[in-house]
Order: C-alpha cells, then sequence, then structure tokens
C-alpha cells in the first residue's frame, strides 16, 4: 500500500516533488510563446517527467516511486472525475442532433481506422494502438489519460500516444486556417463550408480542446459561431469519453473470455470513474440551470467556483501527466520503430479527409 507506514513518507515525498514539478509546467505553458501554439500544461509536464525518467531519476530517493506511481493512477482517476465540471448537457444540446452525429461518426470510425491500422498493418501492440487511436478520437492527452488505467498499460506506451498527439495536432492548428482560407471559404474556397459548419468540422476532428480553440482565432474575420460552434462539439467529443471507455471494457473482457483468460470466466471492465465524470457533468448542468436564474452576486460566485475547480482539476491532470513521463524510460521504446507515427498520420489524414466529408453528410442529412 502506497500509505502504509513503511511507504508513507516516501509517498508523501513523491506527490510533492511531483506537484512541484507540475507547477513548473504550468507557468512553463502560461509563457507567451508556448501558449500561442497552444502546448497544454499537460504536454509540457510529460515532457519533464520523461526528461527526468531518463537523466535524473537515479539522483532521487527510490522510496519516492511510491508518491510518483500514486499521482499517475490514483490522481489521475480523480482528475478524470471532476473533468466533468467542463461540460454541461445544454452545450450539447446547442449544437443539436448535426454535432452530435459528427462527434459519434468522427469518434467510432477514427477508433476503429487507428486500432484496425495500428495492430494489423503497421504490427503495433494492442495496448499504444488503442492509447493513439483514443488520443486522435476523442479529446488528446486527456483521453489516453482516461484510457490508460481501463488498459492497465505500460507508462512508455501512454508517452508514445501522447506524443502523437501533440505532434499532429500541432500541425492541425497550422493546416486548418490554411484550408479554411484556401479551399473552405464560404465566399472563394472551392469545396463551401458555412463558418459555422467549418465550426463543427474543427471541433469534430481536431485532437486537444485547447486546438479547438487555437483554430478559429487564427482564421482572419472567423465569426463567433464558428468558434463557439468548435468548441460545443469538442465538449460533445469529451463527454462520449465515458461510454467509449464502457464499450472498451466490455469488449476486452469479451476478448479475455473468448481468449480463456482466468478460466474462461467472464471479468467485466467498468471503468467507474469514467460513470462519475458524466455525474459530474450533470451535477454540472443542473449548476448551470440554477445560475441563469439565480441572483447575479450568487451566480458569479458560482461561476467563480467552478473556474477554480477547473484550474485545480487542470493542475491535477498535470501531475498524473508528469507522473506518467517520470515512468518512462527511452528504453522501451525500443521495437516500436516508425509504426506509432505511420498509425497516428494515418488517422490524422483520416480526420482531416473522412471528417470534411462526414461533417458535408452530416449537415446536408440532419
Amino acid at each position: 500500500m502506497s500509505f502504509s507506514k513503511e511507504k508513507r513518507k516516501g509517498t508523501i515525498s513523491g506527490i510533492v516533488f511531483v506537484a512541484l514539478v507540475a507547477a513548473a509546467a504550468t507557468f512553463i505553458a502560461e509563457l507567451a510563446p508556448v501558449s500561442r501554439l497552444g502546448i497544454s500544461p499537460l504536454v509540457v509536464g510529460i515532457v519533464i517527467g520523461i526528461f527526468y525518467a531518463n537523466t535524473l531519476h537515479n539522483q532521487f530517493p527510490s522510496s519516492w516511486e511510491s508518491g510518483i506511481v500514486f499521482s499517475g493512477k490514483k490522481i489521475l482517476r480523480f482528475a478524470i472525475v471532476f473533468y466533468g465540471f467542463r461540460i454541461t448537457f445544454q452545450q450539447i444540446a446547442e449544437v443539436g442532433i448535426e454535432g452530435f452525429m459528427v462527434s459519434l461518426l468522427v469518434l467510432t470510425s477514427t477508433m476503429i481506422v487507428g486500432i484496425f491500422l495500428g495492430t494489423k498493418v503497421f504490427g503495433m501492440d494492442k495496448d499504444t494502438s488503442i492509447l493513439t487511436a483514443a488520443g486522435a478520437s476523442v479529446c488528446g492527452a486527456a483521453a489516453v489519460l482516461a484510457t490508460e488505467p481501463v488498459l492497465k498499460a505500460e507508462e512508455h506506451k501512454t508517452a508514445v500516444a501522447v506524443s502523437m498527439v501533440v505532434l499532429f495536432g500541432t500541425i492541425s492548428m497550422f493546416l486548418y486556417p490554411v484550408l479554411y482560407a484556401t479551399i473552405i471559404e464560404p465566399a472563394t474556397g472551392i469545396l463551401h463550408m458555412s463558418p459555422s459548419t467549418f465550426g463543427m468540422y474543427v471541433g469534430g476532428t481536431i485532437h486537444e480542446v485547447a486546438q479547438v480553440v487555437a483554430v478559429p482565432a487564427s482564421v482572419p474575420g472567423a465569426s463567433e459561431s464558428m468558434a463557439n460552434t468548435a468548441v460545443i462539439v469538442k465538449m460533445t467529443r469529451v463527454i462520449m469519453i465515458a461510454p467509449m471507455l464502457i464499450v472498451l471494457g466490455l469488449i476486452l473482457s469479451y476478448m479475455a473470455k473468448k481468449e480463456g483468460a482466468a478460466g474462461g470466466k467472464l471479468q467485466l471492465v467498468i471503468p467507474w470513474f469514467a460513470v462519475y465524470f458524466v455525474g459530474m457533468a450533470g451535477v454540472n448542468s443542473l449548476i448551470h440551470n440554477y445560475t441563469a436564474t439565480a441572483p447575479e452576486d450568487i451566480a458569479s460566485l458560482i461561476k467563480a467556483s467552478i473556474s477554480d475547480i477547473n484550474i485545480i482539476d487542470t493542475f491535477l491532470l498535470t501531475m498524473a501527466m508528469t507522473a506518467l513521463g517520470m515512468g518512462t524510460r527511452f528504453a522501451k521504446f525500443k521495437g516500436l520503430g516508425l509504426a506509432p507515427i505511420y498509425t497516428a498520420g494515418s488517422m490524422f489524414i483520416w480526420l482531416v479527409i473522412g471528417g470534411f466529408f462526414i461533417t458535408q453528410w452530416v449537415v446536408a442529412t440532419f
């Protein structure tokens, strides 16, 4: 146990150490050159963590390891639950059936494409393929983090998936404004899209929430409807992480039974933290309803409190990502080769091209 009498001091020291590094990552992410690129503290945290794992880890007490593991496992689940305070069901209702269908079809198709290509075409292991597909399908690094406990994957596999999200998500931030200006812009483009439809396309296909926010900001003369639709559709994808993880758990249980694991007994894997995540989104939705009619001073206080919760939650996620980076040794990457890049690159192409046609079809149909 992490907090047994023998390990308690080392565990607490390890958690404090991770928190200090996460604080440094948060500071770096807020620097103008970094924030302009849409790089979140989570990504900075894992980079620092990986640097530590491969250079300085022998210089620190080994007893701290239990605290680092605790941060990467237990604190992670807690942070994912409270991620629900970023979402309301009212936001999802705002984009209607169109936004929901774009999110559902993009998520499902990208997961299938990513897992198939990773395992069957490019020869990656199952865990890395699923983690990479989850990051591209749902919400980037946060989705990778949420999927890791269901798979019980090794830290270096999580790091690989996150690095792919960072690489191709960053490319998206520069590519999409160019696409809009050259071939999509409704007045001059060959592949016309209205600003709100383009927002749906952005929110449905780009990896990270921060990257989705950054793209409309990079489009000259972007309308408010483009930015709002992009964010709302993205948050619809985020909340779909809960059913995705539950379905994934059921599939893994079925596969374990089929392969004769545990004497052929079905072991149902239910990621309860994903269920609690939806519960928190429900609580946030009720709070949102209340603040709409509450006195202004009370409503302002509640909104400020939720903002504080989200700030703390981002810090806890940064701690978890930092801890995962601290468990990642480059030696474990041997044998993967270019398969992660091929897999993530293929999914990126699918998101850009397939996501475009999915969005156009949904808008025309619904």
